[in-house]
């Protein structure tokens, strides 16, 4: 069995019973970056082995790891933080699991994406969930197509490409429109911000530096 299991996405306390349970018993995690996940295994008390597996080793090493769920190892696939698949490794095993019939379960759990948009005050009855952009080609037609959505649509950003995004957007989208930008959700400077664009750049222009990974969620057209 494959276990895909979600991890905190900053306090560590926000990891379920049953996750814990199964990261102690299964034969090895595959963690995006074996250095981050320590200190949750720690945490826990965790002593099961590691095995990296990101998105640049990942294509070489599913096939061993299919094998060795083939043989009848239960392994669990974790990230950095979040749910995995979700802007982070795990589509490529997930689907070369179902496509050789070797079972999997997706844990559910701790995700930047819902918090987020639960918290932003807008509508989120029906939400686009883009994640990241693209850096450089592509960008400003993606940006044109999503400014004309209907729907609330959600973005991934660094921090320190966040006022960058702001301007795209407000150059896209116009200045009246709102949106929330949200950082270092679930940790101690958790900041969840709620106006319109260009008083949200006039806020993060004000600040010395942005830290944290960005969730911005964006009012759609309606």
């Amino acid at each position: 069995m494959l276990y895909i299991v979600p991890t905190p996405i900053g306090n560590l306390k926000d990891i379920t019973y049953r996750a814990v349970e199964v990261l102690k018993t299964v034969s090895l995690i595959l963690a995006e970056d074996t250095r981050t996940s320590k200190k949750l295994m720690t945490a826990y008390a965790i002593e099961t082995p590691l095995k990296s597996f990101h998105a640049h080793n990942e294509h070489s090493n599913l096939g061993h790891i299919t094998d060795l769920l083939a043989s009848g190892q239960d392994i669990a696939l974790i990230s950095d933080a979040g749910t995995p698949g979700i802007s982070d490794p795990g589509f490529l095993l997930s689907r070369a699991c179902q496509d050789q019939g070797i079972k999997i379960t997706c844990l559910p759990g701790a995700t930047a994406l819902i918090p987020a948009i639960v918290a932003s005050g807008i509508p989120c009855d029906k939400f686009f969930f883009e994640g990241f952009l693209p850096h450089k080609k592509g960008r400003q037609t993606r940006l044109k197509q999503l400014s004309s959505l209907e729907e609330t649509f959600v973005l991934y950003e660094s921090p320190h490409r966040l006022l960058k995004c702001l301007h795209q957007l407000m150059e896209h989208c116009g200045e009246d429109r709102t949106a929330c930008v949200c950082r270092e959700l679930t940790k101690l400077h958790e900041e969840i911000k709620q106006d319109n664009l260009k008083e949200l750049i006039y806020h993060f222009e004000s600040k010395d530096k942005v830290k944290g990974e960005i969730v911005i969620v964006v009012k759609g057209v309606k």
